[in-house]
């Protein structure tokens, strides 16, 4: 079995940094200023594409009932809204 690998925003910042030429500082407030965009458009209700990666949206989830595993029991999940990403087809075939 092979190990899962995950980027840390520390690992993203050394990557924008050496990429960019500029320092971890100013890449780091670069990426602060993109995800605090991302999050100030999603909670107005838009939409927010990144080309070639794809685009964040907001969904309604519908409030429902789940079952506890360890009891069975039933229990009410709230309405929740929730943030997707969906993949463009460039970043789908970079993949594959």
């Amino acid at each position: 079995m092979t190990k899962e690998t995950t980027m840390s925003k520390k690992d993203l910042i050394d990557a924008v940094a050496e990429a960019a030429d500029i320092t971890k500082d100013k890449a780091n407030t670069a990426i602060d200023a993109l995800t605090a965009a991302i999050v100030k458009s999603l909670k107005a209700g838009e939409e927010v594409t990144l080309a070639p990666l794809g685009k964040f949206k907001v969904s309604k989830r519908d409030a429902r009932q789940g079952r506890n595993p360890s009891t069975g029991e039933t229990v009410e999940i709230k309405a929740a809204t929730v943030a997707k990403f969906q993949a463009s087809k460039a970043l789908k075939d970079a993949l594959n």
